[in-house]
């Protein structure tokens, strides 16, 4: 005979049944990052939009940002950006692209510091890597 049990609230919330659980993100950042996302309900896409930054003489695409995280719910984009600063320098012109062709969309991006504050908020310690 098969029953179906009914998980508490608690069992629901274990960290293998988190949708950061079953995503393969670049960075150990961005998953600890989705993980508070899933612990506070907030519904999140990992890269689902790529925008095109600059295009050859054939109109092809030759250069896109690819945000890290879409929160729907919020219209809103968040870039996770913990790289090292010769790096950053190179995303952040990339950003700059972005928001100058499509200043209609919002976009927040999370830097380093930010995101050791918000770990260490959430007693989740400090990042394992620093390339992102």
């Amino acid at each position: 005979m098969n029953s179906v049990v009914a998980l508490d609230d608690e069992r629901q919330r274990h960290p293998s049944s988190l949708a950061s659980a079953r995503v393969t993100f670049a960075h150990p950042s961005e998953r600890l990052f989705a993980t508070l996302l899933d612990l506070y309900g907030v519904e999140w896409e990992y890269e689902p939009y790529e925008f095109p930054l600059a295009w050859n003489e054939r109109n092809e695409i030759t250069k896109a940002f690819r945000p890290d995280f879409l929160l729907p719910r919020q219209n809103l984009f968040v870039e996770i950006t913990v790289a090292e600063q010769r790096l950053v320098t190179k995303k952040n012109a990339k950003i700059r692209a972005f928001r100058e062709l499509y200043p209609e969309v919002t976009l927040v991006v999370a830097y380093q510091r930010d995101i050791v504050a918000l770990l260490n908020r959430h007693g989740l310690g400090p990042l394992n890597d620093s390339a992102a």
